[in-house]
Formats: structure tokens, sequence, C-alpha cells
């Protein structure tokens, strides 16, 4: 898959995007033998490109998933110094990046990813990836509020798509439900609960696709399966990476003044 040099650069470690922008307008990159230009794009499985004559090699690709907690948020850094998703993964010997987003005070399952092609997928509204949500609302909806968010609800941005809704507790003071949605638009399970006039007390993602949160507790993450990477890469038409025959060693380095993150080993 061919993406832009700079981004290529910056995933094999030569520095963030904007040094690795630097670098090509220094004319220290080429591409087949040329210096390349701003903006190109190469496919490192089919072209050679260089850095000061060094190639640059394809990166493994690297799935791993986390028990989000609440109280962060999902991105790569924070100017307001909250608590972000990243500080939560061990050192890797490739740059990840999360799969879409929880809200800060949402939990659950979130996938990280060096593949582009991949996470592009797992996102795009055509491959109708479930995911399922653990809702816990103030309260008791009724049947018909049940078949309203099943149906669709009106919200700002338009309507939702048809969900499907199952009770798993169902009482005056606090009910939980459990919803799958295949769209991932901005606090919508939130919103649609508004909506209908039962506020989330709790929204916990415990499925994405094939995967499943169960035996990760929060604050925890680990690499893929073997069979959930097939698994996953299957239910976005894609042929799963061949294992490394040498994986590299993951180090865990604590990042001073943050949060310590924790991994799980298989």
């Amino acid at each position: 898959m061919a993406e832009r040099i700079q981004k290529i650069l910056a995933e094999a470690g030569f520095g963030s995007r904007r040094k690795c922008e630097q670098l090509i307008q220094e004319g220290r990159v080429s591409v087949d033998g040329r210096p390349a230009v701003l903006g190109e794009r190469a496919d490192l499985e089919r072209q050679t490109v260089t850095v000061d004559g060094q190639v640059v090699e394809p990166q493994p690709k690297v799935c791993w998933m986390l028990h989000k907690p609440t109280s962060c948020v999902t991105t790569l850094s924070d100017p307001q110094g909250r608590r972000t998703v990243m500080e939560f993964l061990p050192e890797l010997p490739v740059r990840v990046y999360p799969v879409g987003r929880l809200d800060y005070d949402t939990s659950g399952l979130l996938v990280f990813t060096n593949d582009g092609e991949l996470a592009h997928r797992l996102m795009h509204p055509r491959y109708e990836l479930d995911k399922v949500y653990r809702v816990t609302v103030t309260g008791m909806p009724e049947a018909s509020d049940l078949r309203a968010l099943a149906q669709g609800i009106d919200l700002e941005d338009g309507r939702t798509a048809p969900a499907k809704v199952e009770v798993l507790r169902h009482h005056p003071r606090e009910s939980v439900l459990e919803l799958t949605l295949h769209e991932g638009r901005n606090r919508q399970i939130r919103r649609m609960l508004d909506a209908i006039g039962f506020p989330v007390k709790r929204l916990k993602r415990v499925r994405y696709g094939p995967l499943r949160l169960t035996g990760l507790g929060p604050g925890r993450a680990r690499p893929l399966t073997a069979d959930e990477l097939a698994m996953l890469y299957t239910s976005v038409d894609l042929d799963p990476p061949q294992p490394r025959q040498n994986p590299p060693q993951l180090r865990h380095v604590h990042r001073p003044g943050r949060a310590r993150g924790r991994f799980a080993r298989r």
C-alpha cells in the first residue's frame, strides 16, 4: 500500500512527521535512486526508499488491544495534560495509533495498529463491523423506547442507523442495555439515550468486530493472538500478516510524571 513518505519514515523511527518532512526537503531521502519529493507516496513492498543511503525496511504489522479506563483521552498527546491511552501501552518496536476513539468517560475495548489500511477498513461503514456496548442508564426504558433505539433516533447530525438492543437488567432506578452499532459518531450512544430521556451513567465497549474484552482488566493491554489477528483482518477482507520468525522483544518504559502503563502477556 502506497503511503506518504514522511509517514513511512516516521513509522520507521526517523523522527516526527515534521522532522521527516525536513529530511525530504534537505534531499536526504531517495525513492528508487532519485530524490524524493514532499507529498510523494511510496510502497515499501515494491520500491526502495533510503535515508542518507540507509534502506528503510517495511515495518512489521502490529495490533494491540487495550481495556481503556475512564478519565483518559483517546489521543497521542493532550495539550491539557490529561492522561492519554498511549500511557497504558508498553514501549513498542513500531509506532501504533488507536483505531477510532472512545470518549473520556467511556471505557472498554480499543484497538491499536500501525497498519493504515486495516485501520481505514475497520472504521469504514462499508464493512459494517459490529461494535457492542454495555450501557447503564438511569431509569427503566419502556418497550417503545427500546423500539426507537432499534429503529433509529433523530439527532442533530441526522437519523442513526438501526441498532440491535438487548436488555440485560430492567429496574426502575437503573437499567443495563447492550447496544450493537455499526456507526461511530461522536458521543452517539450518549446522545441517543439522552434523546429518549434516559441519561447514560456508565458506558463500556465490550466487543469490536470479532474481538472481545473478556479477561482484560481496566488499564491492561496485550497484543492480539494469531487467531484474533486472522479474524480481524478477515472481517474486513484483508489477508492476515505472516508471523515474523524473530519478533522483537518488548520492553516497558515508564515515562516520568505520567501514569504507569500496564500490559498483559499471554
